[in-house]
């Protein structure tokens, strides 16, 4: 796969670049969309499941998105609903009983849970190759080691890269890139992925101290933390280039972890919603792809694994 979007540091617009998601993402479904259709041939349709435990909003907007693509793609999708009430047997019993059950593909667990659950312990019971969002132990494992061809890549971190990639013409070595939000389906990830590219990763939260002066001689600020305008105008430099990876659901849609003021003072933004999530949820699928190839005995296709761009 080839993209040819213009490296940010050879633009020069009126105002920030936006960098938006859906072009890679688009390259990404044609992909998936062929595979798909394969199998469609042979009369098979994979089928994933969603296992939601809280009554967090950011969960139920993110599971009707997948949903909405999953419907758009022809891939059967359900949701399951356990409850903000849930006990933590009941969900580790359902996520192994969907691992063990052949015909489930993928499963995703939304996070975050209802308080008196624990997501480690809950992540043990999701089998490693169904686990298309990549945040089981067995998963993050190989990937804080380095071993990114032989894992299931988170796909928020990997959108996040992309699209760093994309403002600084593919190249992330010795680039200094601030994370702000150790979680573990965005920061902590992604920090081993940047660094598998050769960035120099500062991993930052909402409470670190001297928050401008840390982010001054920073190349890019991924912020990722679920808080709205926790990181102000005031905070960041023309030079910045800004991936805002926050989800917040308001009376007017969703916003980002970035005030609006941002985008005026930095030379490349995410906009939220357009950003990270329709390549998020691209990914999501491309993993589905390369889970099932792997549930089948079939060997997943190398550029299934990564874009390349120019």
């Amino acid at each position: 796969m080839t993209d040819t979007v213009q490296p940010a540091d050879t633009v020069q617009p009126a105002g920030p670049v936006r960098l938006k998601g859906k072009p890679l993402a688009t390259q990404v479904l044609a992909h998936v969309s062929g595979a798909l259709e394969g199998w469609a041939q042979e009369g098979f349709a994979p089928r994933l499941v969603s296992v939601l435990a809280s009554n967090d909003p950011a969960s139920q907007v993110y599971a009707q998105a997948k949903a909405r693509r999953a419907g758009k793609l022809g891939v059967r999708y359900e949701v399951l609903d356990l409850g903000a009430e849930a006990t933590q047997a009941e969900l580790d019993r359902t996520l192994a009983g969907l691992s063990a059950d052949p015909d489930v593909h993928g499963i995703m667990l939304e996070l975050p849970l209802a308080p008196q659950l624990d997501a480690v312990d809950s992540f043990l019971h999701l089998s490693r190759r169904k686990d298309i969002e990549g945040l089981t132990p067995a998963n993050l494992s190989r990937l804080a080691a380095g071993q990114e061809n032989s894992v299931l890549l988170p796909p928020t971190p990997r959108s996040i890269r992309y699209l760093l990639r994309q403002a600084f013409g593919n190249d992330l070595r010795g680039r200094r890139i601030a994370v702000i939000g150790p979680g573990r389906t965005v920061g902590r990830p992604l920090v081993w992925m940047l660094n598998n590219f050769g960035a120099t990763v500062t991993l930052l939260n909402e409470h670190s101290r001297d928050l401008t002066e840390l982010l001054r001689p920073q190349d890019a600020v991924v912020v990722a933390v679920g808080r709205r305008g926790l990181l102000r105008p005031e905070q960041v430099q023309p030079h910045h280039v800004v991936i805002d990876a926050g989800i917040n659901v308001t009376d007017d849609g969703v916003v980002g972890d970035a005030d609006p003021a941002v985008a005026q003072v930095v030379r490349a933004i995410t906009p939220v919603p357009g950003g990270v999530g329709p390549l998020t949820s691209a990914l999501m699928y491309q993993n589905m792809v390369r889970a099932v190839q792997l549930q089948r005995g079939e060997t997943p296709e190398e550029h299934a694994l990564d874009l390349t761009l120019p």
